[in-house]
């Protein structure tokens, strides 16, 4: 499998990317996430007073557990609504569907150490904050 580029939005730079356990109410459960579309990176940087992408490049180790949503179904929505509430799962990696809100969104969950591995950090841009 080839590589690709994902970005993650951030404060700080995330040279060496973890596993996040605070919440359990993230769409696919704890873990590193990432997209493919740089600009939603943007959106969630922004959030931010130091607004950081980080950038990272990604060959996926096909040994791991890969579990790949491409479209908004009811597999899917079981799917969240069961991390929202703290079920675990088995997966290295989940890969969220392209949904078409205000903005095209996708996500990529890195969820375990093995699945960070798959990660090369590349570099960070410093974005301006957004005027108040």
């Amino acid at each position: 499998m080839g590589k690709m580029t994902v970005y993650h939005g951030s404060y700080t730079a995330v040279e060496c990317p973890e596993i996040i356990k605070k919440r359990n109410t993230k769409d696919f459960g704890p873990g590193f996430y990432c997209t493919v579309i740089r600009e939603q990176a943007v959106r969630w940087a922004m959030r931010y007073n130091t607004p950081i992408v980080n950038t990272y490049t990604v060959r996926m180790n096909t040994a791991l557990k890969i579990l790949e949503f491409r479209e908004m179904t009811e597999e899917w929505l079981d799917f969240i609504i069961a991390c929202r509430h703290g079920d675990s799962h088995t997966y290295d990696i989940v890969i969220g569907a392209m949904a078409k809100f205000k903005y095209p969104t996708h996500q990529i969950n890195f969820c375990t150490p093995a699945a960070l591995k798959c990660l090369e950090y590349v570099f960070i841009e410093s974005l301006r904050p957004k005027p108040y």
